[in-house]
């Protein structure tokens, strides 16, 4: 318990330079990108007075280093800043009222992407050069290369158009939102007793989750098949099998078990990349959630808020990716020392 206590501990100091290291790297990148963000806001056209108040507003008329320090101090207080637009409203409000949609959207992808990824990396190590192996190894190369948008909209038009099973677009239908609880539809609905909500959230959540899920499937299926095919040469397995216990038992119970742990981590790193926004998905489905606010604001030239959100996806990222370390930590006391 010592030992994972000063993990823990020497893991979130660890953690501190690398968002100072991140938020560092957006700050410059907004700096030096390319052309005048208030200009680029108000229109080449913008009188200049107005153009410097804008700029004594935003602290863009300070020498560089007093920005960054500014830029530190309100973050250090939770505040993004304010959009340019719409009611200059505070940035982190608007990322909540967006973000619900993308953790929905990122539940029902990556829980169909590790079904599928962990189901097909263990048979194809299981059927080892097999014609099933080959045939699951391809599909995990071909969904990997898969882009997103094609795909999605293969899907549009086989199932939303030619079918009409599924809708293409939007995150339920109109005058279906349920009484709000959490900001997610299908438990807010479960919650509330609201059947015709759920049924209409969970239709939506279909061709977006299958999309990302199918896609996020290769990488798990490559790094099962890579760990289970580890394990199954391990000395312990072939005693399971001396001892005649079922091929399906050990495979999917020992094996599958005791090469689960490499995985864990790259299931981590892949939630919190959904968690910054499945910006390709949610813009080919119309999803309303942070990837489409940001690709929103970027189009609106709105720089505070495409700066706050960017600063907000690598805290997520950094926080997610610390959670997974110690689970990782706890699981398996070997990489404490």
């Amino acid at each position: 318990m010592v030992s994972l206590r000063a993990y823990v501990v020497t893991r979130v100091l660890l953690t501190v330079p690398t968002i100072l290291i991140l938020l560092s790297i957006v700050f410059l990148i907004m700096r030096v990108m390319p052309g005048d963000p208030v200009y680029a806001w108000l229109g080449p056209k913008a009188r200049p007075e107005y153009a410097e108040a804008l700029k004594r507003k935003l602290g863009l008329d300070k020498p560089i280093y007093l920005q960054f320090i500014d830029y530190l101090w309100q973050l250090c207080h939770g505040d993004l800043g304010r959009s340019l637009i719409w009611g200059k409203r505070p940035v982190i409000v608007e990322i909540w009222e967006h973000f619900p949609a993308t953790v929905e959207l990122s539940i029902f992808s990556f829980t169909i992407s590790v079904l599928i990824g962990l189901f097909t990396g263990a048979l194809s190590a299981h059927r080892y050069r097999t014609m099933v192996d080959h045939t699951l190894r391809l599909y995990g190369i071909v969904t990997y290369a898969l882009f997103i948008p094609w795909f999605g909209m293969i899907l549009q038009m086989s199932f939303g158009v030619y079918l009409g099973w599924l809708p293409v677009a939007g995150r339920i239908d109109v005058l279906m939102e349920p009484a709000t609880v959490t900001g997610l539809y299908v438990l807010d609905s479960i919650l509330t007793l609201n059947l015709l909500s759920l049924v209409s959230s969970l239709r939506h959540l279909a061709l977006p989750s299958i999309t990302l899920g199918i896609y996020l499937s290769g990488i798990f299926t490559r790094t099962t098949r890579v760990n289970m095919l580890d394990v199954l040469r391990q000395d312990y397995i072939r005693a399971a099998r001396a001892r005649g216990l079922p091929e399906r038992i050990v495979v999917y119970k020992h094996a599958l078990k005791n090469a689960f742990l490499p995985i864990l981590t790259m299931m981590g790193l892949q939630f919190a990349l959904l968690l910054a926004g499945a910006v390709l998905t949610e813009t080919t489905f119309s999803w309303p959630g942070v990837g489409t606010f940001l690709v929103e604001r970027i189009l609106y030239r709105d720089f505070t808020t495409v700066q706050g959100t960017i600063v907000f996806f690598a805290v997520l990222i950094t926080a997610v990716s610390l959670i997974v370390d110690i689970i990782y930590a706890y699981i398996d006391p070997r990489i404490r020392f």
